[in-house]
Parts: C-alpha cells; structure tokens; sequence
C-alpha cells in the first residue's frame, strides 16, 4: 500500500512539473506573438535608390537599388529610424509597411556616421501610423529576452528571438569611431536586419540593431545593437538640426599614426587651433615652426576631468558625454612638464 502510494505521489509530481514547464513555454510563445502582433506595423522595409546620368550631356537618368535595411517609425510626423549605413550615399528612399502594398518615399533629414544613425521623413505616409514604443537600456540585464524584426535577404518582416548575451560593449562603428554600450544578443541576426528594433519582452524598443560578428557574412548568433539611450538622445538632434550638436576644445589633433614620428606614446598631441578656440585662450599651444624650417612639438593633451586620453577615439568618446558650455579640467604636457588648465566646450561646426 505504502509503494502505491509512493508511485502516485511521484507520478502526479512528475506530471505537475511537465504541465508546468508546457505552460511557461506556451506563455513564452504567447508573449513573442504578442510582441510581434503589437510592434510590427511600426517595422519598414527601406529601399535605398542611386540616380547615375548616362548619355550626351547625362540627360538620360536611371534609379538603381543599391542597398535594403530595416527601420521603425520614430513619431506621428512620419519620421522613420535606421542605420545611417542603410541609407549612405541614397538619392531616393521607398519605405514599405506590412500589410500595405503602397511604397512611401522618403527624404533624408540628417545623420550621424559616428553613432551609426540616421532618420528619414515620409513626404506621404499611411492614414495610421503605428509609433514605435521606446524602453530604456540603462537598465537591461544579461540574459532578459530580446526580440529583433527586420527584413533578413529582403524577406520582410521576420522575427526573431534570443536573449540579452552582454552589455556595454564597445564596437567599432560605421564612422571609424567605437559605439559604447553596445548591447550584444543572440538574436538572429541578417544582412537587412540593420536598422531595425531590438524589442523587449514588453515589445518596448531596448536597441537597433547594426552589426553582426561573422566569417560568413550571416548570423553566428552574435549580434550588436546601438543602445535605446543613445538613440533617444541622438534622434531629437538630427530632427531638429540635421546633425548632432557635438561640444569641442576647438583644437585639431595631429593623426595618430603620425605621433611615431615625433616619439610620442601616449595623449593627444595638439596640431594647431584657432587664435580665439577655448584652447589657445587656456594658453594651450600646437606645433610650431620657427624660420629655418624646424619643428617644435607643442602640448599634449593626457586626460580629460581625469580621463587619459591616447587617440582621437578616446577624446570623441569623453567629449560625447559633456554639452556645449561644460567646462572640463585638462591635464596637458608641455616641456616635459604637466600642467591643468580648465577649457569651456563649444559647438564643433
């Protein structure tokens, strides 16, 4: 009797957590058909369009199809996101929505390289357009799921699921810059899915997704997203400017690979600088050349509010996080000996 009862207990037991499991997976794949169904009116489809005159005087003209991305709709204006790479050296953009037949053109409104962002404006668009909700990545966790929708080989509108791999990496941009607090997924991830949502759980825009690490050119399940935060703080600028309103010392650095031949190791050597930049009323001073031709190496700039500077990359990445009007404190070298002056930041033309 005892044995009997044994095996029931074991059975039901066995049984209550196979019903458990088949129901967390059910709710799993409600919630990403809920995701999908409430976020992908919002996904495009971006064709990017080249015109090349042929003919006596070019006045023969063709539209060629040199490129497709994803992107999503930014605000009821009809400003749609994506990856300033998407829409590179585009004359015409045609934006499609699922569902709707008709394709929209749209016109750049401005970019950014560095940051891998770019927004386009419909000049007609559909009677309703479906804004995408926005989330925030300061606050994303490894492991949390994450949704991606985009059009992988020109196959429009695909999801695709995975989680949340890491965070705050640090990527090389399309602009030759490194992207900071790129969100990395394992998310499959396509030539096509560049420019499109990287959505949460909540189908709330966490990231966009750009690049992907591959031998093949196709996903290995390493993915990279620009993060939601940096989208929001770019997006309003490029709307409203056509470009991103960055804060400088108003100093050109000498190249970097040019700092071998004058021995340098570390810092930022000062090229040259307008007589009324920030920097030259600090009293800094870049290279100089006396009347018989000889060069004498100006100041190097080692840190910023105490962050040591050795590339053009690293004074971009700490001035990224100061505006116009921040007075920041320098540490510069000069004669072989360290000096502090504080600059006030203005508007990079």
């Amino acid at each position: 009797m005892k044995s009997l009862l044994l095996f029931l207990i074991l059975f039901l037991t066995t049984n209550a957590q196979a019903f458990n499991e088949q129901a967390a997976m059910l709710e799993n794949e409600k919630n990403s058909v809920q995701v999908f169904q409430a976020t992908v009116k919002s996904v495009v489809f971006i064709s990017n369009i080249q015109r090349a005159r042929r003919g006596f005087f070019g006045q023969i003209q063709n539209e060629t199809p040199t490129g497709a991305g994803s992107g999503y709709v930014w605000d009821s204006k009809g400003h749609i996101v994506t990856n300033f790479h998407v829409v590179n050296g585009g004359d015409k953009f045609l934006v499609s929505f699922k569902g709707d037949k008709t394709q929209y053109e749209a016109k750049f409104v401005g970019g950014s390289p560095n940051k891998d962002i770019a927004v386009l404006k419909l000049k007609t668009r559909p009677k309703i357009l479906s804004v995408i909700t926005t989330g925030e990545s300061k606050s994303l966790q490894v492991g949390q799921k994450a949704i991606a929708i985009g059009n992988p080989f020109g196959l429009d509108h695909t999801m695709t699921a995975g989680i949340i791999s890491a965070l705050d990496r640090k990527i090389k941009g399309f602009g030759g810059v490194s992207i900071h607090g790129m969100v990395q997924t394992d998310a499959s991830v396509n030539p096509g899915n560049s420019g499109g949502p990287l959505l949460s759980s909540k189908g709330e825009l966490i990231g966009m997704n750009t690049m992907i690490f591959s031998q093949s050119g196709t996903s290995a399940g390493v993915g990279f997203a620009v993060p939601v935060d940096t989208i929001k703080r770019i997006v309003p600028q490029l709307i409203k400017y056509g470009k991103i309103i960055r804060p400088g010392l108003g100093i050109i650095p000498l190249p970097d690979h040019m700092k071998e031949r004058f021995g340098i190791e570390r810092g930022i050597v000062i090229a040259s600088m307008s007589p009324t930049s920030p920097a030259a009323k600090a009293g800094l001073e870049g290279i100089q050349e006396d009347r018989y031709g000889r060069i004498y190496l100006g100041d190097i700039i080692l840190e910023i509010d105490g962050v040591k500077l050795n590339s053009f990359d690293d004074i971009y990445q700490v001035l990224d996080l100061h505006k116009v009007g921040d007075k920041v404190r320098v540490k510069y070298l000069r004669d072989s000996k360290v000096k502090y002056t504080k600059i006030t930041l203005i508007q990079l033309k």
